[in-house]
């Protein structure tokens, strides 16, 4: 892991990473020898955006079948 990738521990972080990935490759200013780390890191990225979407969930249904309300909002 890349001193780079340190700081995709948590969802906003990640998610960041991503957005700025996917601004460097659509400017076309990657150079071509950057493109195949920028697209491992943007994998790792989504890795932990998956992670932490896929935990919500597991809580939200966990907390529906158990019969929790939810709080609404406002």
């Amino acid at each position: 892991m890349s001193s780079s990738d340190s700081g995709l521990g948590n969802y906003r972080d990640a998610y960041q990473r991503l957005s700025d990935i996917v601004q460097e490759l659509e400017s076309g200013e990657a150079d071509l020898d950057r493109v195949l780390p920028l697209l491992e890191e943007a994998q790792r990225a989504y890795a932990v955006c998956q992670a932490r979407i896929a935990a919500v969930r597991g809580v939200l249904a966990s907390s529906t079948q158990s019969g929790e309300d939810l709080p609404q909002e406002p």
